[in-house]
């Protein structure tokens, strides 16, 4: 079972680049509360005063919102952050009525894995990805060349999470972060995310009226929460900042970084489709279960291609992520080093065939 909460929490912004039929298809919510993950949050207005709040430490915040932002300060000014970019960064009065409707309304939903790739990968948005490869290929195979990453990998990760750098959600994320810190459900984590996003602004990297994201906070093409900025994003174009929202260089290589640091090996594939032969069992199948290729080859697993394993010589899992009867996929170790990025099988499977599609003659 996949919550909304859960997409947010993995560092990406559900329904980031998505129309309101997509979401709701996408997702499996219903048309009306999808209509709300796709909208920004120009004129919000001021919620009703609670009268106590949780604080980073886990204890109740009591006070209004105008004290909450004057000890965010204070905590900001005692790390050293730039005094001037910080008042404008919390430059705000009243929590932000939206992100907390996003925050609170979290719907169970199950989607199969056919669901799942008909809506993410249907034809129109592979032909942007390839498109997309095309128009960067030097620029990716320079990335590369530094951070040794898959181009397919990097280009489907940010194929999905921003749509080719062209949605990277409308919500400010000082915003977003400071409402959900003064009165979200996981203060404490929200609060951590707060303080590395003013850190960021400190440093200069970006300015506040120009740090847009999901409404959890999630930012820019690579859709990276502040924690992981700080960890995996680079400046690739030389201009000395790291530029994840209007660079392309410096979005695609922190999504290689971010690959790399989380230990892919290079030259390796992610994975492929397969085909299992009849009375194939479902109880041979999971990431965890690895045997050698040539052990999977010989009870007649076979590549869907009909040539050799892309890994011949090395260990992988099978997947069949609908059951038996559905799709089979081999998988190896960079396939978890996707879901590093985002922990979702459907995801990690997504992007390895948006990237394919890509870049695969």
């Amino acid at each position: 079972m996949i919550t909304r909460r859960n997409l947010a929490m993995m560092g990406i912004g559900a329904g980031v680049g998505l129309s309101v039929s997509e979401v709701s298809g996408k997702y499996g919510f219903s048309q009306a509360y999808a209509k709300t993950l796709t909208h920004s949050n120009k004129g919000h207005t001021a919620t009703k005063a609670h009268k106590s709040h949780h604080s980073s430490n886990g204890h109740h915040y009591n006070g209004d919102y105008a004290q909450f932002l004057n000890s965010v300060r204070s905590e900001a000014l005692s790390k050293g952050y730039n005094a001037a970019i910080i008042d404008q960064a919390l430059n705000f009065t009243a929590p932000n009525d939206k992100v907390l409707q996003l925050d609170r309304h979290q719907p169970e939903f199950t989607m199969t894995w056919a669901q799942y790739r008909s809506r993410v990968l249907p034809e129109s948005k592979l032909k942007k990805a390839r498109q997309a490869y095309s128009a960067n290929q030097d620029l990716v195979s320079q990335v590369t060349d530094h951070y040794p990453a898959d181009p397919g990998v990097i280009l489907g990760i940010w194929g999905v999470e921003s749509a080719f750098g062209t949605k990277m959600g409308t919500f400010h994320v000082i915003d977003a972060l400071a409402t959900l810190s003064y009165a979200g459900r996981r203060t404490a984590f929200f609060h951590s995310e707060l303080m590395k996003a003013l850190k960021i602004l400190s440093n200069g990297d970006t300015v506040p009226q120009g740090m847009f994201g999901s409404y959890a906070g999630a930012m820019g093409q690579p859709q990276f929460m502040p924690s992981a900025y700080l960890r995996y994003a680079v400046d690739f174009d030389g201009d000395g900042k790291r530029n994840i929202w209007t660079s392309r260089a410096d979005s695609l290589a922190s999504v290689a970084n971010y690959l790399v640091q989380c230990g892919w090996n290079s030259g390796e594939p992610w994975g492929e489709p397969i085909t299992v032969p009849s009375g194939f069992s479902s109880a041979n199948t999971g990431r965890k279960l690895t045997r050698s290729v040539e052990e999977w080859a010989n009870i007649g697993v076979r590549p869907v291609s009909g040539e050799a394993f892309r890994m011949a010589n090395g260990t992988g899992a099978v997947l069949m992520p609908d059951g038996v009867g559905g799709e089979a996929f081999m998988v190896y170790h960079n396939f978890n080093v996707i879901r590093r990025y985002n922990p979702s099988d459907f995801y990690a499977l997504g992007v390895g065939l948006m990237g394919d599609s890509a870049t695969v003659s």
